[in-house]
């Protein structure tokens, strides 16, 4: 039997680097030129800018922008209780103390007077309450009314430069024989709709509506929970949608939580709870069916007016709602008919037939059986009438999307983790995580993680960061490799890194596929183990619809739960504590009202005082690009003895250092012989130098899209000291990739002309050492670093990490004085363990005990693309 592939081969390595270098080009788009799609139409009433119909909506006043608040004061403390002061009775009994209301002229006496000011400010629309009737019992839903939802979101005059009304195609060569993926609008799902759509109604403006639901809890203590429904456009660019700061979603509605434990059976009672959601969600998005259809005229946030459709175009959420809402069975695809007993296959299946589901759920008028015969024979559970029905354009089992959070870190990657940690021994992988060296991206489990519980999708996701350093060298039972086991450990963390690149092509999707089928082919090793029989499970198999959905609806950060389950806090848990938690939903929907009422008003506020005009609507967060290396003002320590420098950080060589640097750096063009010679003759006349304790940067997105936010990275160098509590904190002197001079400056995309090396001093020169050492200003920050080896031409085979040891000359370790400029960003190593991870090493020792490292390449998605 051929040995399976490890996907660490030249040929594959190559044709990564060639996909990857794709993404960082600029598309060629191709526009959607059938009929007039998206374009504007004229009405007989023009409209005007929302901020200015929200001008005469509070009481114009040229004068006063805070309007109706008589001052900047009275707005600002106004918005800060409403945001983030006290509770009501707090503000009121603040305001009521004698003289705090007239010496700040506020127009409010108390709480209940401000809430009434608010109350009158225009702003999102306003939560209904109605019963829905299920099994002869009325349940409450609390919700907006979703066309009015989709119009505050499509006319926000924050979103007006922002706003997509037309599909396009982006491909990455001129031929355009290959295309490319990021926001929803590349996609195929927003052209296939728009092309069928046109032939009936030409001129059409689509806006893909986005829901996501799920229950969670809000309390702390006991069991109380709320079932949130959110919603947003899919004209609004990704970047705009994953901030909650943006405003990009929309709460539309609490679904009952009622658990129905008066029904004793089971299955009747998970029947009714399910058309219990069906009846509620359907009622909420009804409006729909007929907008979607003929289509309604809305206005951006300028006054522009175009003939829009609301489509229901993607559900977000997790397994169980993705088979609550599809109406599959527990353990099933909720997208595809695969049979139980092969969802642990590299086994592909066409969706479910929509039109068969269809015609099974429209048997319901012909009686009980017939409804329960056809719906099993259709591969559903018998719904009554689920919300999807009747809308148009709709194929539910193509709406159903890929979920980063509970599929790859919640499902997979966690039984990936827990099969390792039992095939290595829970104490060999607790050792070794105790004994990684620390990075600022890296949360180091001293506790070990086989007694961890509760773990959390951001837990799972920093152990991935860990796990292939995790296995390196380990020893198996019985003797056998652990060749199979490291490839399939680094083939799903590939696929978990590529699944979540913000652009995609055909190539990049084709190594998405290799890395799943790698893990496919290596995962026996389970098996042998005796760790698993088989790997039917519908996490794992939902991982082969990834590369459709892609292509669909983008990349997968357009649908990432994650974003939904940042919106808890704000929406559902921040709103249950600002009650008195009795008869909370009221309370909860009138707090929501008021919130997102101070916070329109913050912005308009903010246009008037900046005289913007409609072109000039964004909230200011698209900064410039920032300078890549940020270093503080003043030093850490101002003046060190040389002689501490040798011996509390470390820096044995410094002198010698030093005078090579100056040397090299006047007369760069000498031989290393030359330098040696030059230097012994020069005399450091200082004895202290200023010392910094930490670099920090801003990485670049390595793709060089300018709509990514550089993230944040830093390097510690500190010796030895003590915490405020006198006790001792080990000294710390982090791994960093520097640039050699000959590599293409910020870049990160190749590792020629780049090194790695351990940071011991970061120092300036002090004055007096520049005037007796330098002619010409030299660099204002410099580093001490100790050399690793060179990069091979080619990463280990088995794990596809590059392999670097100690520099050593003459017994010593090699170490030169670099410009801090030089220093591209952090990096992380895993120690080379031997079968047996030595107890004598420790977190702060490894990186001078350790023989050999591995150079982590999951620390991020910059050293993921880095670290071909």
């Amino acid at each position: 039997m051929p040995e399976p592939s490890d996907g660490c081969d030249d040929a594959v390595r190559g044709d990564r680097a060639h996909a990857e270098e794709s993404l960082r080009k600029q598309p060629v788009i191709e526009k959607f030129e059938l009929g007039a799609a998206g374009a504007p139409i004229r009405e007989a009433g023009a409209r005007v800018h929302a901020y200015s119909e929200y001008m005469e909506g509070t009481h114009r006043s040229e004068e006063n922008p805070w309007a109706p608040f008589a001052s900047k004061l009275d707005w600002e403390l106004a918005r800060w209780a409403k945001l983030r002061g006290p509770s009501s009775t707090a503000l009121t009994e603040l305001l009521q103390i004698e003289g705090v209301r007239d010496l700040l002229g506020l127009t409010y006496k108390d709480a209940d007077s401000l809430n009434k000011i608010v109350d009158s400010l225009p702003g999102r629309p306003k939560f209904h309450r109605k019963e829905v009737v299920v099994a002869g019992e009325a349940f409450e839903v609390y919700f907006r009314d979703v066309m009015e939802c989709v119009r505050a979101l499509y006319g926000d005059p924050e979103f007006v430069a922002d706003l997509v009304f037309a599909p396009e195609r982006h491909y990455v060569d001129q031929d355009k024989t290959v295309r490319m993926y990021s926001d929803l609008h590349t996609g195929k799902w927003w052209w296939a709709t728009q092309k069928e759509l046109e032939r009936d109604r030409p001129g059409a403006t689509i806006v893909p509506v986005i829901i996501s639901s799920d229950k969670t809890q809000i309390t702390l203590f006991g069991n109380k929970s709320a079932y949130p429904i959110y919603m947003t456009i899919g004209n609004l660019p990704k970047e705009i949608r994953r901030k909650p700061s943006r405003g990009g979603h929309i709460l539309l509605g609490y679904l009952p939580t009622s658990r129905l434990d008066h029904i004793t059976n089971q299955a009747a009672r998970r029947r009714t709870l399910a058309n219990l959601f069906h009846s509620c969600v359907r009622r909420i998005l009804r409006p729909l069916k007929k907008a979607g259809e003929t289509g309604v005229v809305m206005a951006r946030g300028d006054g522009v007016c175009r003939r829009t459709h609301p489509l229901f175009a993607m559900f977000v959420g997790d397994y169980p709602e993705q088979v609550l809402v599809t109406g599959t069975k527990t353990g099933q695809c909720p997208r595809c008919p695969v049979p139980h007993d092969q969802l642990g296959e590299y086994d592909s299946f066409e969706f479910r037939d929509m039109d068969a589901v269809l015609e099974a759920l429209a048997s319901i008028a012909q009686g009980p059986g017939a409804f329960v015969k056809a719906c099993a024979h259709a591969g559903i559970k018998p719904t009554q009438h689920p919300f999807w029905e009747g809308l148009p354009y709709v194929n539910i089992f193509q709406s159903i999307t890929p979920d980063i959070l509970h599929q790859l870190y919640q499902g997979v990657m966690k039984h990936v983790i827990s099969w390792v940690t039992n095939a290595c021994g829970a104490a060999e992988i607790d050792a070794r995580c105790r004994r990684f060296p620390p990075n600022h991206h890296i949360r180091l489990f001293t506790k070990g993680i086989s007694t961890l519980s509760k773990v959390t999708g951001r837990e799972h996701a920093q152990m991935c960061q860990l796990l292939l350093g995790l296995i390196t060298d380990i020893r198996l039972p019985d003797g056998l490799s652990s060749a199979r086991l490291v490839r399939a450990t680094r083939a799903i963390l590939d696929f978990c890194y590529l699944a979540q690149y913000p652009v995609h092509t055909d190539d990049t999707l084709k190594l998405l596929e290799v890395a799943l089928q790698a893990f496919h082919e290596n995962k026996g090793i389970f098996v042998d183990l005796g760790i698993r029989n088989d790997f039917n499970l519908p996490k794992l198999h939902a991982l082969l619809h990834y590369f459709i959905s892609i292509k669909i609806f983008g990349t997968t950060d357009n649908y990432n739960t994650e974003y939904t389950e940042r919106l808890h806090i704000d929406f559902t848990k921040d709103a249950y504590r600002a009650t008195n938690h009795k008869d909370e939903y009221p309370q909860m929907t009138r707090w929501l009202e008021r919130r997102e009422k101070v916070l329109r008003h913050d912005k308009y506020v903010r246009w008037r005082i900046a005289g913007s005009p409609a072109s000039n609507t964004k909230t200011g967060e698209e900064s410039g690009p920032r300078d890549h290396l940020r270093m503080t003002r003043h030093p850490s320590l101002k003046a060190v003895p040389l002689s501490t420098i040798r011996s509390d950080y470390g820096a044995i060589f410094f002198s010698a250092a030093l005078a090579r640097f100056v040397v090299q750096y006047h007369q760069p063009q000498l031989t290393r012989a030359q330098i040696e010679n030059a230097a012994a003759s020069l005399s450091i006349r200082f004895q202290t130098v200023p010392v910094y304790h930490k670099i920090k940067f801003w990485n670049r997105d390595p793709f060089r899209r300018k709509s990514e936010q550089d993230s944040s990275d830093a390097v510690h160098v500190r010796p030895v000291r003590q915490d405020s509590r006198g006790r001792a904190v080990p000294a710390r002197f982090d791994t960093v990739l520097v640039n050699l001079g000959t590599a293409s400056n910020g870049s990160g995309t190749s590792l020629q002309g780049y090194r790695i090396a351990q940071v011991r001093l970061v120092f300036s020169v002090p004055p007096r050492g520049v005037a007796t050492l330098f002619k010409r200003c030299p660099p204002e920050h410099l580093a001490y670093v100790e050399w690793f080896s060179p990069f091979s031409s080619r990463p280990d085979r088995k794990s596809g990490m590059y392999k670097v040891t100690r520099s050593i000359q003459n017994g010593e370790r090699l170490a030169s004085i670099i410009p801090v400029s030089q220093i591209e960003r952090s990096i992380h190593l895993f120690p080379k363990w031997g079968p047996v991870a030595p107890r004598e090493w420790s977190s702060s020792t490894v990186l001078d005990l350790a023989p050999a490292f591995f150079v982590n390449p999951f620390l991020d998605r910059h050293t993921f693309v880095t670290f071909l």
